[in-house]
């Protein structure tokens, strides 16, 4: 069996859970950790990115470079990587900062449908000698064939590998299999799959991805993520262990890593009614503590903004949508 790469969002899915409040000390702490785990990709930074930091989308408690050097002093056989959505991060500040750095691998992303986007920025972190991986955002908003076309646009601007990001927890396995399987058939590189906890199924969705080819791998210690959370890897890594999918990452130092976020994880994400709610609709699963706290403070029933944003088709950066939903419903 082809060995599965773990790409560890914990210090980047895991600051959307809260509100990218993550210090250099958790960093530094939790990144040697995943090294003495032996996790293959740690993913540092602002729970949108790079550049991502605003008042828009959430002010973070401390500077890219601050936490991508504090993770960075603590890495040495992990790879050092980073979300990069274009319009946040600029590539002559942002990216080359981030280079200056020491970060390893750039893992350019679009909404699924946008991938024209991330032209530039691929080609100038190719440019640079540092690798790339295309990521596909909210993946389920599109038909099989537009998700392959786009994905296939990224590989063609450079990208060495492709990852769908399931990132309402919309997706049941057969979603899953669909998608990697026609992926696998029109692509030269490895494709990699990104799961949310909604409707409690991303580490079944996970395996269901390395069973149809994928082999790159997200998942956050406890599940640590946005909404009801990510793909957990501890049983990820019990379960690939018992199948016989080689990781390379040691169960025992995975289950002290987790200990380890334990130190900075106010809540333990979980499968609430609420995200339930906000998977079947479709709506991104960083929008839950924000559609909390705006459904408390106007009196409406949080799971009836989700299936409005979901009649909407909202993705991220839509997060002013929120409050309109909500005004509406509370007038009646």
């Amino acid at each position: 069996m082809p060995k599965i790469s773990i790409s560890d969002a914990t210090l980047r899915d895991g600051n959307h859970a809260i509100r990218h409040q993550l210090s250099k000390s958790d960093i530094s702490i939790y990144a040697k950790a995943a090294e003495a785990a032996g996790i293959g990709m740690l993913e540092v930074g602002h729970g949108n990115g790079l550049g991502a930091s605003s008042m828009q989308v959430g002010l973070a408690k401390e500077t890219d470079t601050t936490v991508l050097s504090a993770a960075r002093d603590e890495l040495s056989n992990t790879l050092l990587s980073v979300h990069v959505i274009p319009g946040f991060a600029t590539k002559n500040r942002d990216i080359k900062n981030a280079i200056d750095i020491g970060v390893d691998v750039f893992r350019i992303a679009s909404h699924v449908t946008e991938a024209d986007i991330t032209q530039r920025h691929i080609s100038y972190v190719r440019e640079k000698g540092k690798k790339v991986l295309g990521v596909l955002m909210m993946s389920h908003m599109a038909e099989v064939d537009v998700l392959v076309e786009e994905a296939m646009k990224m590989e063609y601007y450079g990208a060495q590998g492709i990852v769908i990001m399931d990132s309402a927890g919309a997706y049941l396995p057969h979603d899953v299999n669909e998608r990697i399987t026609a992926l696998r058939k029109e692509l030269k590189g490895n494709v990699g799959f990104h799961g949310h906890n909604n409707l409690s199924l991303a580490v079944a969705n996970s395996i269901e991805a390395i069973n149809c080819g994928a082999t790159i791998i997200d998942g956050c210690a406890k599940g640590f993520g946005a909404g009801a959370g990510n793909t957990q890897l501890e049983p990820l890594i019990a379960v690939c262990d018992k199948l016989g999918h080689e990781t390379g990452v040691n169960l025992y130092k995975m289950l002290d890593a987790s200990d380890v976020a334990s130190q900075f994880v106010e809540t333990v994400p979980i499968v609430s009614p609420t995200s339930v709610i906000s998977g079947l609709s479709g709506v991104f699963s960083g929008y839950l503590k924000r559609v909390e706290l705006v459904a408390k403070e106007f009196s409406v029933d949080p799971r009836d903004i989700f299936v409005e944003l979901g009649k909407l088709k909202v993705v991220a950066g839509q997060e002013d949508m929120i409050l309109k939903v909500a005004l509406e419903l509370a007038e009646g």
